[in-house]
């Protein structure tokens, strides 16, 4: 990619994250592995609760790691 595209979609919400959090996001996509076969609203829940997340960026999260899981 180069770097004048504009990232898109979920991934947009990354730079953010790993800023805001102090964590990759490797480290997120590692906790929504582990949590298993949850719901969407599940997951979101689960970051926002547990890890203190904002719904933004726990919403970008899961929709990008359950995108990946479908294919």
């Amino acid at each position: 990619m180069s770097d004048t595209e504009k990232i898109k979609g979920p991934a947009s919400y990354f730079p953010s994250i790993e800023k805001t959090y102090s964590q990759p996001v490797e480290h997120w996509f590692d906790i929504l592995q582990q949590a298993g076969n949850l719901k969407h609203m599940e997951l979101v829940n689960l970051l926002k609760s547990a890890h203190g997340l904002g719904h933004g960026h726990a919403n970008a999260l899961v929709a990008h790691h359950l995108a990946k899981a479908k294919t």
